[in-house]
């Protein structure tokens, strides 16, 4: 897979890029990476990319010019190009797996107020949304969805039918809780996570994860995928929540 960043921050990606898992994937062959700076197709001596929006307003926003220089002098039309936007589609497990389908991938970070609109209509074929926040560039999103996607490459992680099962909601009721026998915050580990029995450890741990996302994220066991034993849980804990005060 080739993924290409066009960015006005192109150190923003050097040590990420360069560690763990994508390091992995780019010294095995499976991946390349490369990043682009923007300002280098910029037209003046001072690098400018950025100008006012037509017809005024607050903010400035990233010019077409220096885009679609980039985007002839690079060939960047021949792959699927994605503005990482607020106002995209939401990133999640599925199109991760989609994207990682795709030979060539073109990421342009935005910044400032956003993009000219010319942009959007001529050189993108997706817009995408890692969140509902707000960040200070589409940097950040850009590593995100190059994580998630890398490590959907067939040979990156050992177990890859694992990965392409993998799901935001499993990985929430399959976390570790505990990584060795200690006293935390003057509290023992449960005894059945020294206790030796795997098969155990693994139901302690996905019941203690249940429980957790009951009370913390409790919109997302609606999508996940629950045996009746943890239904039967789910349903309990529901009962046993304080109904709603009556006022006088």
């Amino acid at each position: 897979m080739k993924i290409e960043v066009v960015t006005l921050f192109p150190g923003f990606f050097t040590s990420p890029l360069g560690t763990s898992m994508v390091a992995r994937a780019q010294s095995q062959g499976l991946a390349q990476i490369a990043v682009h700076d923007l300002r280098a197709f910029s037209a003046d001596q001072h690098h400018t990319v950025d100008d006012s929006p037509y017809g005024g307003g607050g903010g400035m926003v990233i010019k077409p010019e220096p885009v679609a220089r980039a985007w002839e002098a690079l060939e960047l039309g021949k792959g699927r190009c994605i503005y990482l936007s607020a106002d995209g589609v939401p990133f999640d497990q599925r199109l991760a797996i989609e994207l990682s389908l795709a030979p060539h991938l073109v990421l342009l970070c935005g910044h400032y107020k956003g993009v000219d609109e010319r942009i959007r209509q001529r050189h993108i074929d997706q817009e995408v949304s890692v969140g509902d926040y707000v960040l200070t560039g589409g940097e950040p999103a850009a590593l995100i969805l190059i994580d998630a996607v890398v490590r959907l490459i067939p040979g990156v992680l050992g177990n890859f039918s694992s990965a392409l099962e993998d799901s935001f909601q499993e990985d929430l009721l399959d976390c570790p809780w505990y990584t060795r026998p200690a006293v935390f915050a003057g509290q023992a580990v449960p005894e059945v996570l020294l206790s030796g029995d795997h098969q155990q450890v693994r139901a302690w741990r996905r019941r203690e994860a249940l429980r957790r996302t009951f009370e913390r994220r409790p919109d997302l066991l609606a999508r996940a995928t629950l045996d009746e034993e943890e239904q039967r849980l789910v349903a309990q804990w529901r009962r046993a929540q304080p109904g709603p005060t009556e006022k006088s």
